[in-house]
């Protein structure tokens, strides 16, 4: 169920791409994944439906990556570098959203992310995702 706390402001880290979200669930999407390029990048994201992702300033700043499949497309800020969102390939109706980009978010708010297997993606595999186990965050004392 969208609700007006489910909308959400971002922007990349020099500001020069903002954005505006819609989150699906809110938070309870959160997740990270395993395939190569996840692993690298690291992000801990949240999902949104298709045209939940509004580019208010900076779209020509925006460019893409596409690996593996090409069939989605992952979006960054051309000058700082930061990853915002990518389209999902299990499911092209969903975006996931960078959450470290949102205001007043950060991926260390919460305490335990599941880790889907991007690795066997469900679209190779013809299997169900599967969940690969979970990233906890432990905050020192």
């Amino acid at each position: 169920m969208v609700n007006e706390a489910n909308v959400r402001a971002g922007q990349c880290h020099c500001g020069a791409v903002r954005f505006e979200v819609t989150l699906s669930d809110g938070f309870n999407t959160i997740r990270r994944c395993t395939c190569s390029y996840c692993r690298m990048r690291g992000a801990v994201v949240a999902m949104a439906a298709m045209g939940g992702v509004k580019v208010l300033r900076g779209e020509d700043m925006l460019t893409t990556y596409r690996f593996h499949s090409r069939s989605v497309q992952h979006f960054f800020c051309s000058r700082c570098g930061i990853y915002t969102h990518h389209q999902r390939r299990s499911d092209q109706n969903l975006y996931a959203v960078n959450v470290a980009c949102l205001e007043g978010v950060s991926p260390f708010d919460f305490a335990e992310v599941p880790v889907m297997d991007g690795i066997n993606h469900t679209n190779d595999t013809g299997k169900p995702t599967r969940r690969a186990g979970t990233l906890r965050f432990i905050p020192a004392d």
